[in-house]
């Protein structure tokens, strides 16, 4: 008996095209955000050629993975990222996590620390314990992780901005415990390209904030030789709206960028390549997360080899850590999230990653509660122990679709890395503000997807619950921790040494100066001598400078997606009926208040209500309420709209109204976007805000609202 069943590709068209009723199979492509063309059948003439096939896990180019054994001898590290309120509150909730099964520690630090400010200070009134944890001095970083041996635990530190004064109270927190640095296991992420590209918590500019970058990975090859200096990150880079190829191209060139600075600090390759780590995102699209992690490490080891020959393996591996997507999160039906994050940590964990964050459901609108990060973290230890995902290594080799998938991947990552280096590296293209513009179009593509419906969102575009879900979310009382931050704060400035203090700060100054200090050393010093975060920045800053953004924009892309959608065209009509009636277009300021430096969805609404009509002028990042009504002022705008992001909406709007009011604005309508629990909605209507559009919003709605709300206003009657 014949068990001859083959066919070839001709006899599947040929029925594919009988099963779609005479269309022909290639209507079936799709074309993904990033252009690649997804096939509806991958066949082996699809992997011809492709460079990056063969090879075992544990040996270069470690596509396969950076360990032999994988997860099969050690599963991924499950490393939750967690912080907020006092170092006291965020200490008891990291215990909780450890005992219930969590590996190591992630630290979130609020948006004064990462920005170099004492909680005292006036720009950060607002930002206190309310996104992360608040760290001003030595003394809470013990405070942190007191009964925490930190010789046995591996922790990892999202700090950018801040990164000296973080740094070194960590170092000087184990010191005090009888830790030595070279005990020390763990992650700082000192990726400051990505902050000027998306993220925004950098302090000061691009090539000083460089400087420090390479005196830290200079300093802990020399002394913490089990500590990772740089986390090079593309996480952040797709949370702002970058596609998959983009964060893989950006990403890479990043680290390539910090190998060239820290060789020209007069390091060897071999000496601290070993010890970089890199950081991605895990977004819905499935198959593209799991090759994408593939072709990270292919390229990586590929280009460490091309530029920089370095003798030991290690330095051509790349290991990451990976946390699901948050802007995949919906406030509308809220526990759908339970299941994307499962989906994205399954995409994660099938791609190869050392260690893995999953969100919590309530992440849209408001840091997660003990409940939700019980869900969170236990989706993990299910994966782990329920599914024998751990049995076999890299599973998904050889697939058809993965292979060919990861091989278009490196090639048009390739494209873009070579674009930069043409440049002359990452820095130059930062400083031109390339990457960011490219990020920005494709975020207004994403949100323009969304509000045509063309790409779907289970309940937010499609399958909509008649009803809202209800649950509890996390508050933080900002007063209450900026009250004890400050007491804490007199009662260290009360008790130091005052003059080896200031004597270790202006070694720092001074160090900032001249290329021959290392100023993670310094910084030590002065942490030591209880120099408090906002001290130590400052001591910077004097030399330095505060690097202050432009907001450039984009326009056009929103627009040009849309220009056939029905509502799309309503609004506009309705806008220029406006135009017409009152011959000037209706006004709108954006503002975003306080440290929170997230400005994507301010960026994407600007260029969209743009796009629609609207005169739109973005304020600053980083002003505080009065900077904002004196911009009021000036500009004379309809409507303002208040972008939060971080937690700071129930202090910093109220005050941003008084003081417009207080200028005798009393016709301004104001909006509120952003993460914003629904719980606070009335609070700060009562306060003078006239809508809020939480995340998920479609834009247009919006702006038809926001179009109404102006058209209401008495002098417009």
């Amino acid at each position: 008996m014949s068990n001859n069943f083959s066919r070839s590709i001709k006899d599947w068209a040929d029925l594919a095209k009988k099963e779609l009723k005479g269309k022909d199979s290639d209507t079936l492509i799709w074309k993904t955000p990033e252009g690649i063309d997804i096939q509806p059948l991958y066949s082996e003439k699809d992997i011809e050629g492709l460079k990056h096939l063969g090879g075992l896990p544990g040996f270069e180019p470690f596509l396969r993975g950076p360990k032999a054994t994988m997860y099969a001898g050690r599963p991924w590290t499950i490393r939750q990222y967690a912080g907020f309120s006092t170092a006291k509150e965020s200490n008891e909730f990291y215990k909780k996590n450890l005992a219930a099964g969590q590996m190591g520690l992630s630290v979130a630090f609020d948006l004064a620390t990462h920005r170099g400010y004492d909680s005292d200070h006036p720009r950060v009134a607002g930002d206190v314990g309310m996104s992360g944890v608040a760290i001003d001095s030595v003394e809470d970083m013990k405070l942190l992780f007191d009964q925490i041996p930190l010789n046995k635990m591996s922790v990892s530190m999202t700090m950018n901005g801040a990164v000296l004064p973080i740094l070194a109270n960590f170092v000087v927190a184990a010191e005090e415990q009888g830790v030595k640095e070279e005990e020390l296991r763990g992650t700082i992420q000192n990726d400051i390209l990505k902050e000027f590209m998306v993220r925004n918590t950098y302090i000061y500019p691009p090539a000083h904030s460089m400087r420090i970058v390479s005196d830290i990975i200079s300093y802990t090859a020399k002394r913490m030789p089990l500590f990772n200096s740089i986390s090079i990150s593309g996480y952040h880079m797709q949370e702002a709206g970058a596609n998959q190829v983009q964060e893989l191209a950006f990403t890479i060139a990043d680290g390539l960028e910090y190998v060239r600075a820290a060789i020209d600090k007069g390091l060897k390759v071999d000496d601290f390549a070993p010890r970089l780590s890199f950081f991605f995102a895990i977004g819905m699209n499935f198959f593209m997360e799991i090759a994408k992690l593939r072709a990270a490490r292919w390229l990586w080891a590929s280009l460490m080899k091309k530029h920089f020959s370095p003798k030991n393996s290690k330095s051509l591996m790349l290991r990451t850590h990976c946390q699901t997507s948050g802007v995949s999160l919906t406030e509308q039906d809220p526990y759908n999230n339970v299941v994307r994050t499962a989906v994205e940590a399954m995409a994660a964990i099938l791609g190869g990653t050392q260690s893995l964050h999953t969100n919590a459901f309530d992440e849209a609108v408001a840091l997660p509660t003990e409940f939700s990060a019980r869900i969170a973290r236990n989706t993990q230890l299910i994966l782990q122990e329920e599914t024998g995902i751990t049995k076999t290594v890299d599973p998904l080799a050889g697939s058809y679709y993965i292979e060919a998938l990861t091989g278009r991947l490196i090639a048009a990552a390739e494209k873009i890395i070579n674009d930069i280096e043409k440049i002359g590296g990452m820095t130059k293209a930062v400083e031109q503000g390339i990457p960011k513009q490219m990020i920005e179009e494709s975020a207004a593509k994403r949100q323009a997807a969304v509000d045509s419906s063309e790409a779907i969102v289970v309940g937010v575009n499609k399958y909509k619950p008649k009803e809202d879900s209800k649950f509890d979310v996390l508050k933080v009382n900002n007063e209450e921790v900026k009250e004890q931050q400050i007491k804490n704060l007199k009662i260290l400035r009360n008790n130091r040494d005052e003059i080896a203090l200031d004597k270790s700060l202006a070694a720092l100054s001074n160090g900032a100066k001249n290329n021959k200090s290392n100023l993670l050393e310094l910084s030590i010093e002065a942490s030591r001598r209880r120099a408090t975060v906002g001290e130590i920045s400052y001591a910077l800053e004097k030399v330095f400078d505060r690097h202050k953004a432009e907001y450039k924009g984009v326009a056009g892309i929103y627009g040009t997606e849309l220009n056939k959608n029905e509502n799309f065209i309503y609004v506009k009509e309705a806008i220029n009926d406006f135009i017409n009636k009152r011959s000037r277009k209706p006004k709108i300021l954006i503002v975003k208040l306080g440290q929170d430096g997230h400005d994507r969805g301010a960026n994407v609404v600007a260029s969209a209500y743009e796009d629609l009509g609207f005169e739109v002028k973005v304020g600053p990042l980083f002003q505080t309420p009065k900077e904002s009504s004196e911009m009021v002022n000036t500009f004379k705008p309809d409507v303002v709209g208040a972008s939060s992001l971080a937690g700071g909406h129930l202090t910093l709007i109220p005050n941003m109204i008084k003081e417009i009011k207080n200028n005798g604005n009393d016709n301004v309508v104001i909006i509120a976007g952003g993460v914003i629990p629904q719980e606070d909605y009335l609070e700060l209507e009562k306060a003078g805000v006239d809508a809020i559009f939480g995340p998920g919003t479609n834009i247009t709605d919006a702006a038809r609202r926001v179009l109404g709300l102006i058209e209401q206003r008495p002098d417009m009657k």
